[in-house]
């Protein structure tokens, strides 16, 4: 029997630039970035201010264009969308849930008139049952008659999730969607993303800087300069005595051209910078300052063991 195919990615960069020009000076905010998301999968992206993150999700949501590289999202090529094309992409394609309320909901409609009327902007004009099936999935069907200012912030986000899926998007993306909420708010609505996400398959991408995102998302990808510098992939796993742990480890990305980034920990403890000394082993490569030889190498009986993944809490 002939192996199925591999399935293609719901989001797919490969080597994305942005330049921006202020004043005469060019500023890049994304710099060969790469990046692949699965279909299904709940993905959060996290990184300093300025790494280039909302200028990603910008493109993906085709507000805005690279200048260089490729962005394919559900089988769109965003840079060779038409201005007719990239309007049918964001009311058919994707969802989107901003941090500001105000950008989300319109203030004198009802939760369930926000939903109604995204669905008949995007084509469907039938009843509200599915308006209400929304909000029940999100978990406020019971204020489906209020207005944004008789929620609370949470409610709203939800309702604003609820929106963001009014027209059945593949990808639903989301910028800072806690970022004006208190803890508990936030993990409220963090787990809302995971349930849609379960419920309904809907790929999505959170960016965000709650470091309590990771309890909740399959993949942390984070970006550094403008490119994307490590993953950490979670899984649950369970033991021989039936017990499940949550399990994580943290990767290094390699883009199509072999750079990497170190973490800055690593580069401040061995005081790397500038030339570095490489040297291939049978199974890794051996990183050391310029400034010092390279250790002897090792027997290979003796080569180190990849780190064992860690191991993040016990559900059991």
């Amino acid at each position: 029997m002939n192996a199925s195919p591999p399935s293609t990615p719901e989001i797919h960069c490969e080597g994305l630039v942005r330049i921006f020009t202020v004043a005469d000076i060019e500023v890049q905010a994304l710099q060969g970035l790469d990046l692949l998301v699965d279909r299904g999968e709940l993905v959060a992206l996290v990184g300093a201010s300025g790494s280039g993150k909302s200028t990603l999700l910008s493109i993906l949501s085709a507000l805005d264009a690279p200048t260089a590289g490729r962005a394919v999202v559900a089988g769109r090529d965003l840079p060779a969308l038409t201005s007719r094309q990239r309007v049918a992409y964001r009311r058919e394609v994707v969802g989107f849930v901003w941090q500001q309320t105000a950008r989300n909901l319109l203030p004198y409609l009802s939760a369930v008139e926000n939903v109604h009327l995204a669905r008949a902007i995007g084509g469907n004009r039938g009843t509200s049952a599915r308006a209400l099936e929304l909000l029940d999935l999100v978990g406020v069907a019971d204020h489906a008659g209020k207005r944004p200012a008789e929620l609370s912030g949470g409610q709203q986000q939800r309702v604003a999730i609820a929106v963001a899926l009014a027209n059945d998007p593949r990808v639903l993306l989301a910028d800072e969607p806690t970022g004006d909420l208190d803890e508990h708010t936030s993990i409220d609505v963090l787990e809302t993303f995971e349930q849609v996400n379960r419920e309904l398959g809907t790929t999505a991408l959170i960016v965000t800087h709650d470091p309590s995102v990771s309890e909740h998302v399959q993949r942390t990808v984070q970006i550094r300069d403008g490119r994307t510098s490590t993953e950490v992939l979670r899984w649950t796993h369970t033991d021989d005595e039936g017990r499940q742990r949550r399990m994580a480890e943290e990767f290094a990305v390699l883009d199509r051209v072999g750079r990497m980034q170190l973490p800055p920990e690593y580069l401040q403890q061995l005081d790397l910078r500038e030339r570095v000394r490489l040297r291939l082993e049978s199974d890794h490569i051996g990183v050391w300052p310029g400034d010092r030889p390279a250790a002897p190498a090792a027997p290979a009986a003796d080569a180190a063991e990849s780190p064992a993944p860690e191991e993040e809490a016990d559900r059991g």
